[in-house]
């Protein structure tokens, strides 16, 4: 009986100590933070195991959306909460409103996909995004300091004192935000070409003389 006592005493002590052995991801450099980027993107859905605790909700509490803005997870010290993006190739648009134990410390952004099909069909794709807005560092920061104790909360947290501690901000996005609930995916302007100065009429040189002392 004893014995029994002893098992069940150790069991969550046990459990909670195979759980902090779990590694963090492999740390990779991050990329450079431009309004245009080739990234790593993967594909994650409700019904998934791991997230079947979590149903049909964001990090942030709010329903996981697909439609015209669709949910992404994303590492926030990369790409904070709130920065929508563009897929160059499919001309759909995210927002990273979600996280994940995988993505700390990684050039990966995981899309929302509303059923396991369509995850599967995404699969793993490398994929240039257009940043339309990005999200603001310090209000992702605080948005984690609640579950601060988590080891990748910390990764998280520890980058985006390095990144923005010195108050730089993010690059320019690709277009001008708020996007209009309407919006069409944009696309990048080309450079207007210098404007001419007009062309003078031509005059004689005696209206000029004249011109001239008026």
């Amino acid at each position: 009986m004893k014995r029994v006592f002893a098992i069940l005493f150790l069991m969550p002590v046990l459990l909670l100590l195979g759980g902090c052995a779990h590694p963090l991801p492999r740390y990779e450099s991050p990329l450079p933070r431009a309004a245009v980027q080739k990234i790593r993107t993967t594909a994650y859905t409700q019904s998934e195991s791991d997230h079947l605790r979590y149903g049909d909700l964001t990090a942030l509490g709010t329903p996981l959306r697909h439609g015209l803005v669709n949910s992404a997870a994303a590492d926030w010290a990369r790409w904070p909460c709130g920065t929508i993006f563009r897929i160059r190739v499919t001309g759909e648009i995210y927002e990273v409103d979600d996280y994940g134990f995988a993505l700390s410390g990684r050039n990966t952004i995981d899309l929302y996909k509303p059923s396991k099909a369509a995850m599967s069909e995404w699969g793993v794709r490398r994929v240039t995004i257009e940043i339309l807005k990005w999200g603001d560092p310090w209000s992702s920061y605080r948005k984690m300091m609640r579950v601060r104790t988590y080891r990748h909360i910390k990764r998280m947290l520890n980058e985006i004192k390095s990144f923005f501690g010195d108050g730089s901000p993010p690059p320019e996005p690709v277009c001008p935000m708020p996007l209009p609930p309407n919006c069409q995916p944009c696309k990048p302007c080309p450079k207007c070409p210098p404007k001419k100065a007009p062309k003078k009429s031509p005059r004689s040189k005696k209206q000029a003389s004249t011109h001239s002392r008026s």
